[in-house]
């Protein structure tokens, strides 16, 4: 079953023949209102003002003529003239219903202002001696019909101001784009429609001017503002090879661009795709509410028949007053506050993390994340940078630095381990001579071996050293403990079953690393580091971090059964890794957090992905659910709260111990500050600084 966005309503998918489908993603609607209140919502907005406005006017001039006694033609002029035009919008939606073949909020308000106004109707009639004496009454529902509309209308026209007012922060992404592109083709210069750009073109971007679509970088240099994507306050530099986003800002320099990415593909449309996704889905806790909500209407309809009856028949209470109970409990009903409570509160979250670069891709993850107890990192790219540099290299033989280094760089240039493009682009900075070779293995988790001029070479950490057999002496012994107490990774290089010298590789902490560990301890949450550093190279980068867990040794393989583990103890875990290398570890997991996905976020394993390589954006993602999913529950009580008391008392539960009976209109004021309550507080996410 899907939800109508736009009232909260439950839908049947092969039911409603309300639908619409953007940018890959189909909509359902319990109404051709609701339909195409999501299509304009502003002009929707003003047809609703305009309405409101003339059932109320019209209500206080009842109110007034009543008070002097004015002909009822008059009044049931006024009612009729509300009933037929502002309150169209309720008999359309329930002739709508009827076709899906289900019930929504705007059939309750249609029988119930219908009885009303049906009843006023007769009353004049039969005042007048037009029909025969059907009921006994001495007064109409005028008042009553009229501003039960009046306050309904009232209470949607707020509630599609704050959700429209929730919407704009996402809707403003859509405006980032450019119209005009400047194409290069055959070394001239045109200006294009952005929509005729094609992956591969040339595009030449000036300062001051946006980026027209997603991009790479060929030529040129300059800071981009990122701001409006990823929520990042600085401007990031750009040069050859980098990428770059449709709708950021070039700030100073030209750039010559090669576009990588159009229309559907680009990174604006995947986020808006991606929240419009997340409003979609349905945590565990609104599956119950949405149960609820299908049978909702039909049950409102029987306790309002069951209530007249038993007041009228059983009670013998007056005809008038049994009506005003029944129209009561069909008015003061309200679903749409259980079918908002979570797109409401959803539909503002991921706008606004979507405006810090942080995208939720679904409801359940608001839920487990929640729940959450455990933190894993991996270490490599997301508390440390990811970019290593060769920061030692020790010599143990008569060779010369570069002669060694060209040996490995030689060796290193058919391995795809990340610390092998490190040597290869420091030996091509010295411009050195490789050398072909006459074999090459990668041994997984190890390192290579490889023959140059019939010369054995072995390359690797410390399991290479093991698999030879080779012993390190005290002084190896005393560097190696003294450079991995640094932190850095080592790599040893054999020859003839010799180690003649000792690479160290260092990767710089992250500045924000420190400080997002320290918030998640505040948030009750334990930190877990995976690397596949040795011991001693964990415990210098966990003790600097202040993590007390982690596991060295680990091979790429091994993540996933890591955070498997830590399931299987009971723990709720949030995975954080590169999103397409931690894909396993990410899918298993509770909840996964890709972190510095780039332009490319449809790949992502992560239930929440994050555009910076910033893990300070973990801590505002955590706290951002957490907050969300507050609101969630809030809004889910308040919806419960409210129908579970009102319903009785519309029914008139403390008539017979305080002889209270709920007037309709102040039924129909309740169920207006219901809706409008439950958007209100998810409104408040707006406040919220993350």
């Amino acid at each position: 079953m899907a939800k109508d966005l736009v009232c909260g309503m439950y839908v049947d998918e092969d039911k409603t023949p309300f639908k619409l489908t953007l940018r890959g993603t189909t909509y359902y609607f319990c109404s051709s209102g609701c339909l195409e209140s999501f299509i304009a919502p502003l002009k929707e907005i003003r047809n609703l003002k305009i309405l409101t406005s003339i059932a109320i006017s019209f209500g206080i001039m009842i109110l007034f003529l009543e008070f002097f006694h004015f002909s009822n033609w008059v009044l049931l002029a006024l009612a009729t003239i509300v009933q037929f035009y502002p309150g169209l919008v309720f008999y359309k939606g329930m002739i709508d219903a009827i076709k899906a073949k289900q019930a929504n909020m705007d059939t309750l308000i249609a029988i119930g202002t219908s009885a009303a106004w049906i009843y006023s109707l007769i009353f004049v009639l039969q005042s007048y001696n037009l029909i025969p004496r059907i009921i006994e009454a001495d007064m109409g529902y005028f008042l009553e019909s009229t501003l039960i509309i009046g306050f309904v209308l009232l209470g949607r026209t707020l509630e599609r101001m704050m959700k429209h007012r929730a919407t704009e922060a996402l809707e403003s992404l859509l405006e980032l784009q450019p119209s005009k592109a400047r194409l290069l083709k055959d070394g001239k210069e045109f200006e294009v429609n952005v929509d005729e750009l094609k992956e591969g073109d040339i595009i030449l971007v000036k300062p001051g001017e946006k980026i027209p679509s997603d991009g790479v970088v060929i030529d040129g240099f300059s800071y981009v503002d990122q701001s409006m994507i990823t929520g990042e306050s600085i401007p990031v530099e750009k040069k050859a090879g980098d990428e770059v986003i449709g709708g950021t800002i070039n700030k100073t320099g030209i750039l010559k661009i090669k576009i990588t990415k159009v229309g559907a593909e680009t990174l604006i449309s995947q986020v808006i795709k991606t929240v419009e996704e997340a409003i979609l889905s349905r945590t565990p806790i609104q599956r119950l509410a949405d149960k609820i909500a299908s049978f909702f209407v039909p049950i409102v309809v029987l306790i309002a028949i069951f209530s007249f009856v038993f007041w009228y028949l059983i009670w013998n209470l007056p005809l008038a007053i049994s009506l005003s109970i029944l129209i009561s409990v069909l008015i003061i009903a309200c679903p749409c506050a259980l079918g908002i409570a979570t797109p409401a509160a959803l539909l503002i979250a991921a706008s606004k993390g979507a405006k810090q670069g942080i995208l939720i891709k679904g409801g359940e993850y608001l839920e487990k994340i929640h729940k959450a107890n455990v933190v894993v990192f991996d270490k490599t790219g997301t508390l440390t940078y990811g970019k290593p540099k060769i920061s030692d290299i020790v010599m143990f033989s008569k060779h010369d630095e570069n002669s060694i280094l060209s040996l490995v760089a030689s060796l290193e240039k058919l391995s795809t381990h990340p610390l092998a493009q490190v040597i290869v682009n420091e030996a091509n900075k010295r411009k050195l001579e490789l050398f072909e070779l006459e074999y090459f293995e990668e041994i997984a988790g190890e390192g290579v071996k490889g023959r140059i001029k019939e010369l054995e070479i072995y390359f690797g950490n410390e399991k290479i050293i093991k698999r030879l057999g080779i012993e390190l002496d005290e002084r190896k012994k005393k560097i190696t403990v003294d450079l991995e107490n640094q932190g850095k990774t080592l790599s040893y290089l054999i020859l003839n079953n010799q180690i003649v010298a000792l690479f160290a590789f260092s990767d710089t902490i992250r500045e924000e690393a420190r400080h997002a560990i320290n918030e998640l301890k505040k948030l009750n949450i334990e930190v877990v580091m995976l690397t596949g550093d040795n011991e001693r190279v964990a415990n210098a980068v966990a003790k600097e971090l202040g993590i007390k867990k982690f596991f060295a040794n680990v091979m790429p393989v091994q993540k996933a059964e890591i955070v498997k583990g830590l399931k299987n103890e009971g723990k709720v875990v949030i995975m954080v890794g590169d999103g397409i290398n931690d894909a396993p570890a990410l899918a298993i997991a509770d909840v996964g957090i890709a972190i510095g996905s780039g332009t490319d976020i449809a790949k992502e394993t992560g239930g929440i992905i994050l555009l910076k390589n910033s893990v300070l954006d973990v801590v505002k993602a955590i706290k951002l659910s957490k907050k969300t999913y507050s609101k969630i529950k809030q809004n889910l009580f308040w919806a419960f709260f409210y129908n579970i008391i009102l319903i009785p008392i519309a029914a008139g539960l403390l008539y017979p111990i305080a002889g209270i009976l709920l007037n309709p209109i102040f039924a129909a004021i309740a169920m207006a500050l219901s809706s409008i309550s439950v958007v209100s507080n998810s409104s408040l996410l707006l406040r919220y600084k993350i």
